[in-house]
């Protein structure tokens, strides 16, 4: 038997009457190997890295001193023994692996998972506290093992220094609180170790370990079964899958019952404690001969099996690349006792330490687990983890393009791919928000894009295109149009999308540049400008505001006749309204009119005529020209806006 926690003391006592050099080397070696033993690794830190100095001949030293090392989250200097011992054995594989596993573990750290962990305080001890298990259908009560002063037998296992393990039971209240933990009765707990506890999904029967102890020996450890009528438990049965020399524990059911999942070292496995699994003839009520799970054993331990409600396999292992000692893994299934695709949970779940004996609370995304990691209250703590939800928000301020004032009481609606639709309007400053809705749902959903329609209607007809607040309130808008999307975001955000929007009531409208060759009327398509893209902003516009009908103006500058200058200016705007209605827009929505030099253009902010006696007075050939192109543009404005289109998208809001 390996008495670590006696031979600690024992080899300390030598160490101090020992006075042969070599002697007392070997002795160093000793106490760091019962110390990682008993997972002490500060305190094997300290005798390996003594060890290392005394120059102790063994050539698996620095693997073991990178060992601990790791196992305290020390990566950089793990790397360094990792090294040393490459080194000393090129051809052991560990020491590569080692390496290996310190670089995946510092970048496992800097890109954690999103899962949130926190350790259980009410079920936690300074002792051995692991392997939860539900003992409710409502997931109110957990199982689980101690090792806590109390437990039905009065010796101290010499392998951990602590009592032996037996199973206590806990009960949530509706604040989230855990009531002090119970053992169970004397028929379950006994003077040996009792661990591993794991009960159907009626809560009815447990299935457990027992490591019996006979005159202060620990004998192979096997499953056992006990079932529950009322409050009380009958005595336990043990179950009869293999015989009292094979270690067998660790006990999980699939969600129907009728697989059971083990630990043993049994032959047959990859080496190490591997998974097998048996099942459950109905006729016959016996288990089937052990078989081992493909896909997930290792020459490694694997421990502590779980089956998810989706039939995921998780498990704990130190064979596969991990973060330093045992580690959790997930495995996806892929036939009966068969699993693929082995993933390491990642922090915060798994550390440098042990992780081990997760379980979920049915499908959600939350549950326990036991760790021995730094910060607990003594060595195997219990940990509740769960992954927040994303939580996501759309937000913004609404702007008068030309005033770049806000907005009030402009209308937002939302259309998202998932069907789902909502509305609100801005504030005093032109804020909006969609975030929480009042039954703790959310407007903005995970993996949907969504269309985001704004404007503001107004019964006055006509506003003066200025900013005076006084008239400010009296101003329509245009509708604006925007996209946002959560697929692909993995961490809670909040969307800001912000509009400026252009008045539909203050006369002219400019949109982009229309461009016609000297004395034409057709659209210029060349290598250089394609007119038909500016009409295209039109269409958008035309598009995004289904109700609106507009007059389309086509303005020259002052060379010329009138005459002529009023025909060539409504060919020209007739010409944008055929290739506005070739891209489907209704012909009557839009009124074509020409007004030649009738109307010379106003500068919105200096309130300056740009007619023929204001650009003569100009200096030059070239700020003239610049006047008169100013002149020759091609405007819209909205002349109502109760247009019933003949389909109605249900992409655009009501505006009324």
């Amino acid at each position: 038997m390996e008495r670590y926690f006696n031979a600690v003391d024992l080899y300390k006592k030598a160490f101090a009457k020992e006075s042969k050099r070599d002697e007392k080397i070997r002795i160093i070696y000793q106490i760091a190997e019962s110390y990682g033993n008993l997972l002490d690794y500060e305190q094997a830190e300290v005798w390996y890295e003594k060890a290392v100095k005394a120059q102790y001949p063994d050539k698996e030293l620095h693997l073991k001193f990178a060992n601990t090392l790791m196992m305290q989250g020390k990566y950089e200097e793990a790397l360094e023994e990792y090294k040393e011992y490459q080194q000393v054995a090129p051809g052991d594989n560990r020491a590569q692996e080692g390496i290996n596993n310190c670089e995946l573990a510092k970048k496992w750290k800097a890109k954690p998972s999103g899962y949130e962990v926190e350790g259980v305080v009410q079920l936690n001890s300074k002792f051995h506290d692991f392997a939860p298990a539900f003992s409710g259908k409502r997931f109110k009560k957990l199982v689980f093992s101690s090792s806590r002063p109390g437990s039905s037998g009065s010796d101290i296992d010499p392998n951990k220094g602590q009592s032996f393990t037996d199973i206590y039971e806990s009960t949530v209240d509706r604040k989230g609180k855990w009531s002090r933990p119970a053992g169970l009765p004397s028929e379950i707990n006994t003077g040996g170790n009792e661990g591993r506890p794991f009960l159907d999904s009626r809560a009815t029967t447990m299935y457990f370990t027992r490591c019996a102890v006979e005159k202060n020996q620990v004998l192979n450890c096997q499953l056992y079964t006990t079932t529950k009528r009322g409050k009380e438990w009958n005595e336990p049965a043990k179950l009869a899958i293999v015989n009292d020399t094979i270690n067998i524990g660790h006990p999980t059911l699939s969600k129907d019952g009728k697989t059971m999942y083990f630990v043993s070292d049994m032959l047959g496995g990859e080496g190490g404690k591997d998974i097998f699994y048996a099942t459950y003839d109905n006729k016959e009520g016996t288990w089937s001969e052990p078989m081992t799970v493909s896909g997930v054993n290792t020459s490694g331990d694997e421990l502590y099996p779980f089956i998810r409600d989706n039939g995921m396999l998780y498990f704990a292992s130190n064979g596969h690349p991990g973060m330093g000692g045992y580690d959790l893994f997930g495995a996806q299934p892929k036939g009966p006792g068969k699993f693929s695709e082995v993933e390491n949970l990642r922090p915060p779940i798994n550390s440098a330490s042990h992780d081990i004996s997760v379980i979920f609370e049915g499908p959600k995304d939350r549950g326990f687990f036991a760790s021995d990691r730094s910060g607990g209250k003594g060595s195997f703590d219990i940990y509740s983890f769960k992954m927040p939800p994303i939580i996501f928000a759309l937000q913004g301020t609404i702007k008068d393009v030309d005033c770049k004032e806000p907005v009030k009481g402009a209308k937002v609606k939302i259309v998202g791919t998932d069907g789902s639709s909502a509305e609100t309007t801005t504030d005093e400053l032109g804020f909006y928000k969609f975030d929480e809705k009042e039954n703790e749902e959310r407007f903005i959903n995970e993996n949907t894009s969504y269309t985001i329609i704004v404007g503001k209607y107004s019964d006055v007809k006509k506003t003066p295109p200025d900013c005076d607040k006084a008239i400010f309130t009296e101003r329509g808008y245009l509708n604006g149009k925007g996209q946002e999307t959560t697929v692909g975001y993995e961490k809670s955000t909040a969307f800001v999308h912000d509009f400026e929007l252009q008045c539909s009531n203050c006369g002219e409208i400019r949109f982009p540049q229309v461009l016609y060759d000297l004395d034409k009327y057709e659209l210029q398509v060349n290598d250089q400008v394609d007119s038909k893209d500016s009409l295209d902003f039109l269409y958008q516009t035309l598009v995004d505001n289904p109700t609106i009908v507009i007059e389309l103006a086509a303005h020259t500058d002052s060379r010329g006749s009138d005459k002529y200058n009023e025909k060539l200016s409504q060919q020209r705007a007739e010409t944008c309204v055929q290739y506005l209605i070739s891209k489907g827009i209704a012909g009557d929505r839009m009124v074509p009119q020409g007004y030649g030099e009738q109307k010379p253009y106003i500068d919105a902010k200096t309130g300056q005529l740009y007619d023929e006696t204001y650009i003569n007075g100009l200096s030059g050939k070239e700020a003239q020209e610049i006047a008169h192109q100013k002149n020759r543009r091609t405007v819209f404005q909205v002349l109502r806006d109760d247009y019933v289109p003949k389909t109605t998208s249900p992409e655009q809001p009501e505006n009324n």
